[in-house]
């Protein structure tokens, strides 16, 4: 049964960057066809899907969040891992990893992790 589950900090100060990694149990990142998604949920609104990487390493961005974002992977380790530059407030959220089938469609929840808060604050 693939698992997979955030970590990082909770809160980062306006300007920075925001990173946390994925760690997935289970599977292996670099086997079959999938996509290894990060989605975010900001207070009182939707889900947002922010990007991906193919079993491949091929990389798939949001074009909103293009410019900051980065997805890197350390297949060692069976990781992955979300970079966002330059956050504001309005980069607050509950940032989820995911393992997905289509690239820019936000996974079925069958296999997410439990999601981890992330305040932009000063």
């Amino acid at each position: 049964q693939v698992q997979l589950q955030e970590s990082g900090p909770g809160l980062v100060k306006p300007s920075q960057t925001l990173s946390l990694t994925c760690t997935v149990s289970g599977g292996s990142i670099t086997a079959g066809y999938y996509y290894w998604t990060w989605i975010r949920q900001p207070p009182g609104k939707g889900l947002e899907w922010m990007g991906a990487m193919a079993w491949s390493g091929v990389t798939y961005y949001s074009p909103s969040l293009k410019s900051r974002t980065s997805i890197s992977r350390d297949t060692s380790k069976n990781q992955f891992t979300l970079q966002l530059s330059s956050v504001t407030p309005e980069d607050t959220a509950v940032y989820y990893c995911a393992r997905g089938l289509i690239p820019g469609r936000i996974p079925e929840r069958n296999y997410w992790g439990q999601g981890t808060q992330v305040t932009v604050s000063s």
